[in-house]
This record gives structure tokens, C-alpha cells and sequence, in this order.
């Protein structure tokens, strides 16, 4: 007589502007590998936020112009953030903080004025990534002048892969960590991979079933158009800034989802993916990752092996 694997036990709470789910294989390891996923949470919400004051982040932004010494944490945040600039050519550059905030991303998501009338300033570039001067045995670091660094997305998906392996480590068990969507498994998945439902929207409940996918190890990571809008002076804008222009990527794909080894590369081709617009397709074929695009008109491309779609019940979501 076989018996089956107990389903996994799995937790949700609000975190970083969005949600962090946590699931496990073995229900017993949950309260240890909770408290693995909150203290890496806190640890990255104290070093990278842009929205807290006393944040590690904070004062190098204000320091911009002068050397410092940061943090072995932030230090590894800016270098995960100075690789994805480097492996994508620029097009997710950890610059882009001061046109983030001229369109009006200036707070946490939740409090940015919906529709906000006042006119749009002069869109600038980045100052570009490889004007900072980091050296990451010292971890002395200077900013160009009046350049304000938003690490968000590649910290986001740091602390997804360094929260599952550090839960799997201390539980033995297997473990997902999804935050906003992008997620990050480690240990042993369960019983025919941990299934992954894909929509635009991880917070809004499915209104029919949709395209799922099996993750068997590894990470996944969606980027989109479509979750962080605002209107400002009459426009609709989004969240993720092209550096070349200072403006808002233009809108080609409503979503890409990404599958790598590290939800840190996947997030990072997937944002790039975004930027790049029609470019995206042959700079993803590059890489010789799965990935899914979904065009504005719905139209889904799938490249790098990335499986037909199929539906189903699933674990949690990548959206």
C-alpha cells in the first residue's frame, strides 16, 4: 500500500509592497522556514528600501558625490545589480531611481496618487551604471552626483532565492518562496513539481482557470505592465523605466515570465525582456532560457523550450 505526500503547508502576509508566500513540503518545517523568510525580509527592507528613512539606501542616495562604506548585504545587492546592468547591456540599471521618482513613484506603491495632474518633468537618462565606484573587497562605494540608486526589483528576488535556500537549509524540507510573484524554490520539490499558475495579477483571484506550469527546481520570475500603473498629466504610466530614455518602457509586452537557475537571473531577463520591447525576442533567444511572452493583444511567444500551455490546480502564482 502506497500513501501520498501530505499536500504543502503554506503561509501569506504582506511584505515589501506586495505579498510574500512561503510554501513547504514538510507542514512541520513551517514556522522555522517563516521565520527564515521574515528576518531575510527585514534584513533587505533596512538595507534597500527607498521608502524608509532610516534605510541603508536611504543614506547612500543622500551620500551621493562621496565615498562610503556600505554593508555586506547592501554590497551584495549592488553587485547582484551592477551584474544584471552588465548581463543585459544597461537595460536594468540600478540608476533609474531619480526618474522613477520624477513619474511619480515617489512613495510606496500604495500611497502614489492614483491620478496625479501635476505635469510631467523633462524626461533624462540614467547616469548609467558604470559610473559608480565600487570596490567590493573594501565595500567603499561613490555615486555619481545627484544619482539615486533603486535596487527593487533584483533585491526583491535576492531575498527569494537567499530566504529558500536558507529555509531549506535549516529545515530539510522543500521549499518556495514567492514575493509579488517572482518566486524561488530550493530543496525537494513535491510530488510532480510545484505547480505555478501564470496571470497578470498574483493579488487578484483567478476568474476562470488559467495557463499553469510545473517547477521542479529553480526559480521563476514575471515581469509586467499591467499591476503598477498611475495616471500623471494625462498619461498612464508604469513602474519599470527604460534607463536609455528616463521614461517608462513602452509597452510591448504585458508580461514576460522567465524560468532560470536563480530567481535573480530570472527577474533580471525578464525586466530586460520588458525594456527592450521588440528587441526582446532575439536578445531572450541569446540566453537560451524558457520564456513566455504575452503581447498586448494577448498573443503568447514561447522560447527556450518553454512548455505549451496547460491548466490545472496550482501551488501558488507567478503574475
Amino acid at each position: 500500500m502506497t500513501t501520498r505526500a501530505p499536500a504543502p503547508a503554506q503561509t501569506a502576509f504582506p511584505a515589501l509592497g506586495t505579498t510574500a508566500a512561503l510554501l513547504v513540503t514538510d507542514p512541520t518545517a513551517l514556522p522555522v522556514a517563516t521565520a527564515v523568510l521574515r528576518a531575510e525580509l527585514a534584513a533587505v527592507d533596512l538595507a534597500c528600501s527607498r521608502f524608509r528613512p532610516d534605510s541603508e539606501l536611504t543614506r547612500v542616495n543622500l551620500g551621493a558625490g562621496t565615498s562610503m562604506t556600505v554593508s555586506a548585504y547592501f554590497a551584495e545587492a549592488l553587485q547582484v545589480a551592477l551584474r544584471a546592468a552588465r548581463i543585459t547591456d544597461g537595460a536594468v540599471d540600478p540608476t533609474v531611481g531619480r526618474a522613477v521618482i520624477a513619474l511619480g513613484y515617489d512613495r510606496t506603491f500604495a500611497s502614489v496618487r492614483p491620478d496625479d495632474a501635476r505635469p510631467l518633468p523633462v524626461s533624462r537618462p540614467a547616469p548609467g551604471w558604470r559610473r559608480i565606484v565600487f570596490d567590493p573587497h573594501t565595500r567603499r562605494l561613490r555615486l555619481p552626483a545627484h544619482t539615486r540608486l533603486d535596487l527593487g526589483a533584483t533585491a526583491k528576488a535576492l531575498v527569494a532565492d537567499r530566504a529558500a535556500r536558507r529555509a531549506a537549509a535549516a529545515t530539510g524540507s522543500g521549499v518556495l518562496v514567492s514575493l509579488g510573484g517572482d518566486l524561488a524554490t530550493a530543496g525537494p520539490a513535491p510530488e510532480g513539481g510545484w505547480r505555478i499558475a501564470l496571470a497578470d495579477d498574483h493579488a487578484q483571484p483567478p476568474t476562470e482557470p488559467g495557463p499553469a506550469v510545473a517547477v521542479t527546481g529553480g526559480a521563476l520570475a514575471t515581469s509586467g505592465i499591467r499591476v503598477r500603473t498611475w495616471r500623471r498629466d494625462g498619461r498612464t504610466l508604469h513602474h519599470i523605466v527604460d534607463p536609455a530614455t528616463g521614461e517608462p518602457a513602452a509597452p510591448v509586452w504585458r508580461t514576460v515570465t522567465v524560468a532560470a537557475a536563480t530567481c535573480v537571473d530570472a527577474n533580471t531577463a525578464s525586466t530586460a525582456a520588458i525594456v527592450r520591447g521588440e528587441r526582446a525576442v532575439d536578445w531572450l533567444r541569446g540566453t537560451a532560457l524558457p520564456v513566455r511572452l504575452v503581447g498586448l493583444d494577448g498573443d503568447v511567444v514561447l522560447l527556450g523550450g518553454w512548455p505549451p500551455d496547460s491548466h490545472g490546480p496550482a501551488h501558488g502564482g507567478a503574475r
